[in-house]
């Protein structure tokens, strides 16, 4: 990672989004570092009289309170992946910012702070959470952490994560659950293979299983998931002249959200179930999220925002969302094809469309 020292100072909520976002990334937050990204978002969120601004270690949590039917979460995650020599930010002459965070997802968070800066009558009340630690373990993301502590700060009829997905509106997202199937065998020098039995070679069928599986393809609230069950990682072996005692197999199953995690371990043990299994042991899991689309806050917002919903393939805090009861959509500027990358970069068009966007529906 680079040694890039975060600054200090404060964030100007009135410049525009894409200034403020490459503002945002010249604040590097890698996962575990975002105090004084953090420390700048309060500051700039509590200079603004129509809210009420709460926080919770490196989470931020801003509120409208006009009394409206309806109140809407928007939630934005504020660190990103270590840094790739790609901070500062840079704006070249096609109208294309480049740098950490860019995609994922700095560009919604500007889009996010651009809101509650500039919309302060909205025609429902709003929430905006800035939350920590999204890219590492699961036990750390600051959203779980408030949910935790304090469930009625993301108290909300409908949810909009602006996680990258290039302006258009994903909903839901898949459930995703990880196993390792163990296989054991008996050891024996190679030279005399028949004396003991091949831990690796009783895998096999679980590969040939994996190979010949054919995904389900529901279709939920109109949108169609496609669920993938895929060995990701392989071990076994004690040394070259050795047959194996133990292998174990890694498998991931991404889900549909019609599926619970109980009944996701239920299908991967009755696809596994006629295999020479030792242990299987889950080593992973989170649930998936429903599209929440027939929602009439979820309709109003598909039609400020047009275009055309599409499932979410992949696992996002939309769940979390959904386990408190709450709906909720993907909707940011970024595009997802190159988080994580090196050649990070987002549109700066994108950033203007998706602010507009949200500031109609929550004004018209």
């Amino acid at each position: 990672m680079a040694d890039i020292t975060p600054p200090g100072g404060s964030l100007d909520l009135t410049r525009d989004g894409a200034a403020l976002t490459a503002a945002l990334v010249d604040f590097p937050s890698v996962s575990g570092t975002e105090r004084p990204l953090a420390d700048a978002i309060e500051q700039a969120l509590r200079a603004l009289p129509h809210l009420t601004v709460d926080r919770h270690g490196n989470n931020v949590v801003a509120r409208t309170t006009l009394g409206r039917a309806e109140r809407v979460v928007l939630a934005g995650h504020i660190d990103t992946v270590p840094i790739a020599d790609n901070v500062p930010s840079r704006l070249d002459e096609n109208g294309v910012l480049w740098g950490c965070g860019t995609t994922d997802m700095k560009s919604g968070v500007a889009v996010q702070l651009r809101i509650a800066a500039t919309v302060p009558e909205p025609n429902r009340d709003l929430t905006f959470v800035f939350y920590d630690n999204e890219e590492v373990a699961a036990d750390l993301n600051g959203l779980g952490k408030i949910a935790a502590a304090h469930p009625d700060w993301l108290e909300g009829d409908f949810a909009v994560l602006l996680e990258p997905s290039d302006a258009q509106v994903e909903g839901g997202c898949q459930g995703t659950l990880r196993v390792i199937l163990h296989t054991a065998g008996e050891r024996a020098h190679s030279a005399r293979s028949w004396m003991g039995s091949n831990a690796i070679h009783t895998a096999a069928p679980i590969l040939a299983r994996l190979a010949a599986y054919e995904p389900r393809k529901p279709l939920i609230d109109g949108l169609e998931y496609h669920e993938g069950l895929n060995a990701v990682a392989i071990h076994g072996g004690v040394a070259t002249n050795v047959i194996p005692d133990a292998c174990a197999v890694t498998v991931n199953y991404r889900y549909a959200p019609d599926r619970s995690p109980a009944e996701a371990l239920a299908h991967v043990r009755e696809v596994f179930a006629d295999c020479d299994i030792a242990e299987l042991v889950v080593d992973d899991e989170s649930p998936g999220a429903l599209p929440g689309l027939s929602h009439p806050a979820a309709e109003a917002f598909m039609k400020a925002v047009g275009g055309t919903a599409h499932p979410k393939f992949g696992w996002t805090d939309v769940s979390r969302f959904s386990a408190l009861g709450v709906p909720a959509v993907n909707y940011g500027p970024g595009d997802p094809i190159y988080a994580h990358k090196r050649d990070e970069h987002v549109v700066v068009d994108r950033i203007h469309h998706c602010e507009a966007r949200l500031r109609d529906w929550l004004t018209a």
